[in-house]
């Protein structure tokens, strides 16, 4: 008998869908275009740069045919000015998502525009989403976290510590404190959907897919059990209000059939 698969994806299938996201690499040597079920590569001439999938980037890392160029977000002062925002600036929010490279607003984080500053999509440009959009590259903007960026940071930290400047500790002491901080603003979060006047929700924006798996099921017990007890609550009071419904009935009875002190009350 199999056993029942758990809610949602697990950690090693979330690292898997990271491993698409695509890096800049410098490769090392000429290297011909691939052929995968997504489309050929680029072909790679050194020493231009050139974006590959992370799992193509991290074997040919690997075979020491390239260098991997780690994305501006994981610079040791990009992470220090988000953990900045996530404990001083913004310390019951998560930071905000990345918009696209080419229309972010530094001065106003979370915030883009698109391309000709007009508001609707006249020019007939493609506007993509994740995970389409080139978030771990070269080209993306710093102080902001891409969705995937616990995975591609814990990838690159492992695997490509040469390629980060020599700041391997600071940045693994940043996503360490990262981590902690987003965790317990999480765990915080789920105290509100009991809370008097949320209606239940939680906002999730800028939350990762590897937070969004580590606490699917701690958020899923705690909704259940919040739901219980709303539902306890609820019998509870409608049990009262009939009570007090038969008490009433039962009172107004008494009161016109009455047959002790009725008539000396009323002074017949």
């Amino acid at each position: 008998m199999a056993l029942p698969l758990p809610l949602g994806l697990t950690h090693s299938e979330v690292a898997f869908l990271a491993e698409m996201e695509l890096v800049t690499v410098v490769p090392r040597q000429r290297l011909e275009s691939i052929d995968l079920l997504s489309g050929k590569t680029p072909p790679l001439r050194p020493p231009h740069r050139t974006d590959l999938p992370l799992w193509l980037a991290l074997l040919l890392k690997k075979q020491r045919r390239a260098n991997i160029v780690p994305p501006p977000w994981m610079h040791p002062a990009s992470l220090a000015d988000i953990v900045h925002r996530e404990t001083k600036v913004h310390p019951q929010a998560f930071s905000e998502p990345m918009p696209t490279a080419s229309r972010a607003r530094q001065s106003e984080p979370g915030y883009a525009g698109r391309i000709g500053g007009s508001g609707d999509n006249n020019s007939g440009e493609v506007i993509l989403s994740p995970p389409f959009q080139s978030n771990c590259t070269s080209a993306a903007p710093a102080g902001y976290l891409p969705y995937h960026w616990l995975e591609v940071a814990e990838a690159l930290v492992t695997h490509a510590s040469d390629d980060l400047g020599g700041n391997t500790s600071e940045i693994r002491g940043l996503l360490r404190d990262l981590v902690e901080v987003r965790a317990a603003k999480m765990r915080d979060s789920a105290e509100t959907l009991g809370a008097e006047g949320q209606g239940g929700v939680v906002s999730l924006r800028g939350v990762g897919a590897m937070e969004l798996a580590e606490n699917r099921g701690f958020v899923l017990g705690v909704v259940d059990g919040v739901r219980k007890i709303g539902g306890a609550v609820e019998t509870a009071r409608r049990e009262r209000e009939e009570e007090m419904d038969l008490g009433g009935g039962e009172g107004g009875r008494g009161g016109y059939g009455g047959d002790g002190d009725s008539d000396d009350d009323m002074g017949i």
